[in-house]
């Protein structure tokens, strides 16, 4: 496949992919031949800090792991999971830090779970705040009751 030089070529067409942050462009090269090009927004490295006090970079990844992990077939499709997790990534780059808590993390996805599926909520909850007993899950159940109500006042 012959490599061409973006700056030698023109663009023909650009579109924005389905997921809101990369664009498709089809571009035309000086002798003819058509090629595609994507343009993704290159957003700035996270640190998380862990509860230990060490730090690693974000990782997306790990975050889906883990959600599709707790939240198990809750869900109707792939993409809502998707979805969620991009407004999740969204909430931390707002955060405008370079580096976040893993319990900013933890919070940010228990509110998003809230907005979206009761059970799945209960589920991540029992992982994130380490359940050992019932009343553990009666105490979780009684503050999503009482966050409900409140939201639904205001």
């Amino acid at each position: 496949m012959p490599k061409y030089n973006i700056g030698d070529s023109r663009v023909i067409e650009s579109r924005e992919v389905s997921d809101g942050v990369t664009i498709r462009r089809r571009r035309e090269s000086p002798d003819g031949k058509r090629f595609t090009t994507y343009e993704r927004i290159e957003r700035p490295n996270l640190a998380v800090i862990k509860k230990s006090g060490v730090r690693e970079l974000f990782d997306r990844d790990k975050l889906s792991i883990a959600i599709k992990r707790s939240v198990g077939k809750f869900f109707v499709s792939e993409v809502e999971i998707e979805e969620m997790i991009a407004e999740i990534e969204d909430s931390l780059y707002a955060i405008g830090e370079n580096e976040i808590t893993s319990k900013q993390i933890g919070d940010i996805v228990l509110d998003e779970l809230l907005k979206r599926n009761e059970v799945a909520y209960v589920r991540f909850s029992s992982v994130y705040h380490k359940f050992k007993t019932l009343d553990d899950f009666v105490k979780i159940l009684e503050q999503r009751t009482n966050k409900k109500i409140n939201t639904e006042i205001n």
